[in-house]
């Protein structure tokens, strides 16, 4: 026994003396680097307390006590009653002091030794006390900030609703024609049969799995599942990572039929995905009637040859009576007409192929460098397309045209190259569009009434260095752009980003939603963005309907390269608060004073802050604040339902001294595997870019990381936010913390005033009361559910939510091919 006191006392000694060495050590550095200095303070003082142990003087309780109180007035001066930053800060002194209480540790300190008397006794004893009140201290105040949330904003909508107006073409209220509903993205159903009420009540009505799994080992990392359906007369259309197109029994789930468009393997891609299909209906358009030029299909021919792409039109596999069309983009650079009703291929489209090859005409044709990874938008005698292009691979990149086919027939009837705006006439069958221009790969919408298709632009590559873009082009990267329906002219364009140097690409279908400001009716258009803002536009105009300034922001740019002056910022803004090195986080105090000295190291001056050769903390990160998966609106309470997301990254500038050696990718890669991703051949810097986390994989950041939140769209007023998911499928063990979690996907809003989101990273689709934010039921799914939920009605009468669950490479979460309808029981 007397050994094993000794041996505690000594691990006791041994782990203060580490600790204590180990903060001095960082602590200092971080001393040296401006931060703070509490962990080299801290540091001696465990030290000093592992020299009294290792003498067995009581006074080392004493002196741990006063570093246990101190921990806690300097955490609780930080971070306030937030309670993981404290137990970051306080979790290993915690546990350690606990140990320090046990009798193997305080009875060799109250051992008379000679000399010492019955007053070390007494001491001893003595000692005890403050050490056990100061660590109850930090437990009350722990238990106590438990219950406090001090990020999230309690709230509540206004309720009143107004007349909406019906926008767009017509569909049954029971029914789903486009990504996000219709051609104006609102992602808002009018049926309300799901409410606040019952909506605990849903349960699984039928799930479907398509056997399409990613696990190739050609596929790329972002191999994602994140359709969501359409839903035609009785049917529901979806289609898979690898392109396959299903139509299911939508009130039984079972398969109709299914389509595989034989896709090219062995792609050179960044992303194997489909968002989604698109449909054109027959009986609702009046489409013009236009007769292809001669070589109308040249250039796609030419192009289908040479980069010996599949033709989608087979024998037994064919139809000539389309009339309404499903439009499937593929990963191999074509758009495939089939018909909704049996899923053969439209052979009266594309001059007999069946389908339309976007590698016509276009630059730097490598297949996968250029594709459409998002559903086309169709109007009454239109399909209109964009494409993504590979970020940061090089500055020689296919061209990021917007082109225009008719919907019929597949011939090109305009084409948008951002260089050349005014041009916009089909280019002759020889022709190439500019290489290297901005791209749009997000989701479109369209105003057929006022004759536009708004367009959220991305950047030219490389992302991060802008001293060689087209000037010309320039005037449209990062910016949301409204192009005439009949001749592809710009009618207007707004800038989300002026030079964007930080992938702020805009990545999310604008909504059009027409509010009521002051008595006037206005068409607006809500443009999400990844930095936060959501701009609120006219979109007759471009003009702001709510208040936009211009800001200053830092300056100095790489050499070669300048930033803007101003960037634009919104009244309605989810922008976070700077973050400070009181913000740095970590599963304890070590890796939080390892992102500390990190954070010190690293250029950041806010947001907006240049990437540079030290490297620079972008906040928000290119994740975005919003993604691909947007918001959605409500047009009776002119609402939006917002899923903002926190994540810092990290950019860092490695100077290029010739086109060839791979700076950022290892030179051990497989020849024909993944692309060069940002290695930037062709421009002075390659880029190293990374989410800023700490040695353990967590976010140097401290929590909460995701919300969910609702504004009123007439007057930018967040109504409330509330911390959103789970560390359950994030974490070594599966707690169901509520942190606050990354989300990619998006929001589903209903007339029933129930909001849907199943895109947390972890495997819960969820229901929330739009009025207020509430939680009011989740399921658990099998697998990562980035997808955008949908709703409609089924045979039985019945209104119906399915989601997605696929998974997310890149993430990280669980991979699947389910697709789960939910219900209220009859």
């Amino acid at each position: 026994m007397q050994k094993k006191r000794h041996l505690a006392l000594a691990v006791a000694a041994g782990l203060n003396a580490l600790f204590g060495i180990a903060l001095v050590a960082g602590g200092g550095w971080l001393i040296t680097l401006g931060g703070s200095w509490y962990y080299a303070l801290a540091g001696v003082a465990l030290v000093i307390t592992a020299v009294l142990l290792h003498r067995r003087n009581p006074l080392s309780l004493w002196l741990f006590a006063g570093v246990v109180l101190g921990t806690l007035l300097w955490a609780l001066w930080e971070s306030g009653l937030d309670w993981w930053p404290l137990a970051a800060r306080g979790d290993v002194l915690f546990v350690l002091g606990l140990f320090m209480l046990t009798p193997w540790v305080t009875r060799p300190l109250m051992q008379r030794t000679p000399g010492a008397g019955d007053a070390r006794t007494l001491a001893s004893m003595r000692a005890t006390t403050p050490l056990m009140a100061s660590l109850l201290l930090f437990f009350v105040v722990g238990v106590t900030s438990w219950f406090f949330d001090i990020h999230s904003r309690e709230g509540t909508l206004n309720p009143q609703r107004v007349q909406a107006a019906q926008v767009g073409p017509e569909i049954p209220p029971g029914e789903w024609h486009a990504y996000g509903r219709t051609q104006h993205g609102q992602r808002y159903s009018p049926l309300n049969k799901i409410t606040p009420e019952n909506v605990s009540r849903l349960e699984v009505a039928w799930h479907y799995k398509t056997g399409d799994v990613r696990g190739e080992p050609w596929e790329p990392e972002e191999t994602t599942f994140q359709v969501t359906p359409l839903k035609i007369g009785d049917l529901l259309y979806l289609c898979t990572p690898h392109q396959s197109v299903i139509a299911l029994n939508a009130t039984t789930g079972e398969q109709v039929w299914r389509y595989n468009p034989q896709i090219r393997d062995q792609l050179a891609l960044q992303h194997l995905t489909c968002r989604g299909l698109s449909y054109y209906n027959a009986e609702l358009a009046a489409p013009a009637e236009r007769t292809p030029a001669p070589d109308a299909f040249a250039a796609q021919e030419e192009a289908l040859t040479r980069l010996k792409l599949p033709v989608a039109a087979t024998d037994g596999d064919t139809t000539d009576a389309c009339t309404s069309k499903l439009f499937m983009p593929t990963a191999d650079g074509r758009v495939i007409a089939l018909n909704p009703a049996d899923g053969k291929v439209c052979s009266n489209f594309g001059n007999g192929t069946g389908q339309i090859n976007l590698w016509a005409n276009m630059p730097h044709a490598r297949v996968g460098g250029y594709y459409s990874t998002s559903p086309v938008v169709v109007t009454e005698s239109l399909i209109i397309v964009g494409g993504t292009v590979l970020d940061n691979v090089s500055t020689d990149e296919p061209a990021g045209v917007i082109r225009a086919f008719d919907v019929n027939t597949g011939a090109l009837v305009w084409n948008w190259d951002p260089a050349k705006p005014e041009e916009t006439s089909p280019i002759g069958a020889t022709e190439t569009y500019t290489p290297t221009t901005p791209n749009a790969w997000s989701i479109f919408s369209a105003d057929e009434e006022l004759g536009m298709v708004y367009v959220p632009m991305g950047n030219a590559p490389p992302d991060q260095w802008g001293g060689d873009r087209d000037e010309v082009a320039g005037q449209f990267s990062s910016a949301v752009v409204a192009l005439d329906l009949e001749s592809g002219q710009v009618r207007w364009s707004f800038q989300t980003v002026h030079h964007d140097l930080w992938d702020f690409d805009v990545p999310s279908q604008p909504s059009l939603i027409d509010l009521t400001i002051k008595g006037e009716v206005v068409p607006a258009l809500v443009q999400p963005t990844k930095q936060g803002e959501l701009f609120v536009l006219d979109r007759r105009s471009g003009e702001p309907v709510l208040p936009v300034t211009e800001k200053p922001y830092p300056q100095g740019a790489a050499p070669g390269d300048f930033t803007a002056p101003t960037q634009p910022v919104s009244a309605l803004s989810f922008d976070p608060k700077p973050l400070t090195g009181a913000s740095m986080w970590g599963a304890t105090m070590f890796d939080q004073l390892a992102c500390r000295i990190e954070f010190q190291k690293l250029r950041y001056e806010g947001r907006y802050t240049p990437p540079s050769m030290e490297g620079t903390l972008v906040y928000p990160g290119n994740f975005g604040v919003f993604n691909w998966g947007s918001v959605a609106v409500d047009p009776e309470l002119q609402t939006v339902f917002a899923t903002p997301t926190y994540l810092a990254f990290v950019a860092k500038l490695i100077p290029r001294e010739d086109d060839t050696t791979l700076y950022v990718q290892d030179e051990n890669r497989p020849q024909d595997s993944l692309p060069a991703l940002n290695e930037n051949f062709g421009a002075p810097f390659a880029v190293q870019l990374s989410a800023f986390t700490s040695a353990l994989g967590l976010p140097c950041q401290q929590p909460p990381w995701g919300y969910i939140a609702a504004a009123d769209l007439t007057t930018g007023e967040i109504a409330w936010m509330r911390k959103n998911g789970t560390v359950r499928d994030s974490s070594p063990i599966p707690l169901p913390f509520k942190m606050g979690v990354p989300n990619l996907g998006g929001p589903l809003m209903t007339a029933g005033r129930v909001a849907f989101l199943s895109s947390t990273l972890d495997y819960y689709i969820r229901a929330y009361d739009v009025m207020t934010g509430d939680e009011l039921w989740k399921a658990r799914l099998p697998a990562g559910g980035q997808a955008t939920p949908m709703t409609y009605l089924g045979d039985d009468g019945r209104q119906y939510v399915v989601v997605a669950a696929g998974g997310h490479g890149s993430l990280g979460t669980k991979a699947g091919d389910d697709v789960i309808a939910y219900v209220l029981p009859e």
